[in-house]
């Protein structure tokens, strides 16, 4: 058909026809743009609420120590960082628990080990009360429970200890022996004695006289080592004459 023998009237309608058409299809895109858009903000809003709901305790947390809490490792959410700031709080704080617990162990390892060992100095008598005194020289310790000064040794602290000591005699008498004397707040206490009889027929007689035992020592109470003799011929070499004492 020749285009030429359309009429101007029907070339009007068909103008007016796809005008129409052409309106309504813009309609309708922007329409369904505008209800797109509309869906997909109220889908950005809907997500952002939960994800606002979801993270509340993180922040709750977050304002109160920093810590990462539950929440957040559920979520997915990273707090690498707040847990690095955590274990390095936390790494410091254990240091100084394990520091102060290993002090307290060797505090309690070494009360629990206190000892001394004593080794003779010299010895001193004493006419009136006819009696000689020995005094000690400090061989080894540990702790400080325990403290020697001359001829007297202080309890620092109380407790249960082992006392054990030793004297070498070279006297002339049928016995020798030695007391050890607990002194406490103006009371006197004879816990030990040795008695050892001695050689008669010896140009020199020597023997040793040797005693130990368990005994409850109170804070402050002193021990002295004597030998009821005065002037007694004793020989003092640390391996034959000696007094000591061990927290048990």
């Amino acid at each position: 058909m020749n285009n030429h023998n359309i009429p101007a009237s029907v070339w009007k309608v068909n103008v007016d026809v796809l005008k129409r058409f052409l309106v309504f299809t813009v309609a309708c895109t922007c329409v369904g743009v505008v209800y797109m858009q509309w869906t997909y903000i109220w889908m950005l809003r809907a997500e952002m609420a939960e994800i606002t709901q979801r993270f509340r305790p993180l922040d709750t947390a977050g304002k109160e120590g920093g810590i990462c809490c539950d929440a957040a490792v559920c979520y997915g959410v990273s707090c690498y960082h707040r847990f690095l700031e955590r274990r390095k709080h936390e790494g410091g704080r254990d240091k100084r628990d394990v520091t102060e617990q290993k002090k307290q162990r060797k505090r309690r390892q070494t009360e629990k080990h206190t000892f001394l060992h004593l080794v003779p100095v010299s010895s001193q008598s004493y006419n009136d009360h006819d009696t000689t005194v020995l005094s000690w020289a400090l061989g080894q310790s540990r702790g400080e429970r325990l403290q020697v000064s001359g001829d007297t040794v202080t309890v620092e602290a109380e407790g249960t200890y082992f006392i054990y000591s030793q004297v070498l005699y070279k006297d002339t008498p049928w016995a020798m022996g030695h007391v050890i004397t607990k002194r406490l707040k103006g009371a006197e206490t004879k816990p030990m004695k040795c008695l050892k009889s001695m050689p008669s027929n010896v140009s020199q007689p020597l023997n040793t006289c040797y005693t130990a035992g368990i005994h409850f020592l109170e804070s402050g109470s002193s021990l002295q080592l004597s030998v009821p003799r005065k002037s007694a011929e004793l020989i003092l070499t640390a391996h034959a004459t000696f007094m000591g004492l061990f927290s048990i």
